[in-house]
């Protein structure tokens, strides 16, 4: 009777992993801001700059069922009074990079932190920080967690932190340039409630910025 019992489960398994390899992909399409700024941005100086693009960003493929989970969700931090706007801006859908659109953290090292209310699979976040002037955020960490407080069972799916300055780990990712496009992330179907994102300063001010945070995942 056991016997058959782990027969029926690991049927019932293999169909499910079946079924998982069998859904159908997408190519993300992010509903992007009008570009803020025309022409070739200032020469930006940063020891980790990612290579200069030619060409469109290159599609991310992602389960056909994928929302938005970010959409209005209630975001906390670490800076409970921003200099400019509410935390609640991260998720209210404007991408906009004029006056009024973004909120401004105090300097040095802050994170934003959005609950998703229950956990889901991620495959991507997208961030936009700032894009009416073209500038580089130091120390851009994103992580997934079950837990509130991000103590235990941490996941980091992107950190650019070449030097370790903000004490989160050395990151192997690119800095880059803030544009219209935000910065698309790869999840690769990480777990979890929680999304905290860091950030400390930029190469124009020693403040941060967001603008807005989308969560794709189920």
């Amino acid at each position: 009777m056991k016997k058959m019992t782990f027969i029926v489960m690991a049927a019932v398994c293999a169909a499910m992993i079946g079924q998982a390899a069998d859904e159908p992909m997408i190519k993300l399409k992010l509903d992007l801001p009008k570009p803020m700024f025309i022409g070739t941005p200032p020469a930006l100086k940063s020891a980790n700059l990612e290579p200069k693009r030619t060409g469109p960003r290159p599609d991310m493929m992602v389960p056909a069922a994928v929302t938005n989970l970010a959409s209005g969700k209630a975001v906390t931090g670490s800076d409970t009074m921003p200099v400019i706007g509410e935390l609640a801006m991260v998720t209210d859908g404007d991408k906009d990079g004029a006056d009024g659109s973004n909120v401004e953290l105090s300097p040095g090292k802050q994170h934003v932190q959005i609950d998703l209310g229950k956990s889901g699979t991620l495959y991507a976040i997208a961030v936009w920080h700032y894009h009416a002037q073209a500038r580089v955020y130091r120390d851009v960490v994103v992580q997934v967690s079950d837990d509130a407080d991000f103590i235990k069972d941490v996941q980091t799916v992107f950190n650019n932190d070449h030097d370790n300055s903000s004490g989160l780990g050395v990151g192997k990712d690119k800095e880059y340039i803030e544009t219209n496009e935000g910065k698309l992330i790869d999840a690769k179907g990480v777990k979890g409630r929680y999304v905290r994102l860091y950030s400390n300063g930029n190469t124009t001010g020693d403040v941060n910025h967001y603008i807005e945070v989308e969560v794709y995942g189920k």
